[in-house]
């Protein structure tokens, strides 16, 4: 099992918006967080494994070389000039790439002995349809992980962050807030903590790109654990992460936070599950 390389990732973070080889760099070393989550939970990392949505496909070079052949797909080429190039440097060849839609996924049923989900399910159109394909592709003793955030918090929002920590997706609606962030991001970068090396949000707007809004699916706690029981799949582990600010509370107020509907979804800045087929 990799080791986790502390350093490296922080290396990896600072750099990792300067191109999408960079971002694959860094999701390559970070990786490592993952697979020793899914050791804690009994899965073996071996087998054919399916990375259904791997951007620039950093993790899905990562994962081949602990032994497993390796699939990795997503909607958009990105990973043509970024896990391709990183697949040759690491001389790796029980991956391949493809460009293909998680909702119509181009395998055969029970193909996959796991499938990996790793901050996907926030950007599908059908959240519901997306797991049904998942659970279509993997055989009956499979595994998957599936990683995300609820879009009220910080971290699911997407956006960039002001210097003064307000929380405009809540104030103003997200609809309000993505078209105040466009721009800020183009006239007033001063007001937020971000550079635009630092967030692809920022170097798009300044750039004058067309940026929609990609977040499709409005992830919640609640939702998502619905979304997971109707697609057919059951929850072997959950990790809910609080964001530092809750985090640090005494008195126990940090589980209570985390388990009560009512602000679970503004305070947890990071959700992952290792779920299995019912």
């Amino acid at each position: 099992m990799r080791t986790i390389d502390d350093n490296a990732i922080k290396a990896h973070a600072r750099e990792r918006f300067r191109s999408e080889y960079h971002y694959a760099l860094f999701e390559y070393y970070r990786s490592a967080k993952v697979f020793l989550l899914l050791e804690r939970a009994g899965v073996a990392l071996r087998g054919h494994i399916l990375d259904a949505g791997c951007g620039g496909g950093g993790m899905p070079v990562s994962l081949a070389e602990e032994g497993a052949r390796v699939c990795a797909i997503d909607l958009a080429h990105r990973f043509g000039d970024a896990g391709v190039r990183l697949q040759r440097e690491k001389g790796i060849t029980s991956l391949c790439f493809a460009r293909a839609d998680g909702l119509a996924l181009p395998f055969r049923n029970g193909q996959f002995d796991g499938v990996l989900s790793h901050a996907v399910i926030e950007h599908v159109a059908d959240a519901g349809g997306y797991l049904r394909e998942c659970v279509r592709v993997l055989n009956p003793e499979g595994w998957m992980y599936l990683s995300t955030a609820p879009y009220l918090s910080f971290a699911g929002a997407h956006l960039p962050r002001l210097r003064i920590p307000v929380p405009l997706h809540l104030l103003l609606g997200r609809s309000l807030a993505f078209r105040t962030f466009s721009f800020l991001a183009r006239r007033a970068t001063w007001s937020l903590r971000e550079q635009a090396d630092e967030n692809t949000f920022i170097k798009d707007a300044q750039a004058c790109r067309r940026k929609d809004d990609d977040l499709l699916e409005k992830v919640r706690v609640g939702r998502l654990r619905r979304q997971i029981a109707d697609a057919g799949l059951s929850i072997v582990h959950e990790e809910l992460t609080l964001t530092g600010t809750f985090k640090g509370l005494p008195f126990g107020l940090p589980g209570l936070i985390r388990s009560s509907a009512l602000v679970q979804d503004v305070a947890i800045s990071a959700m992952q599950y290792v779920l299995r087929r019912n």
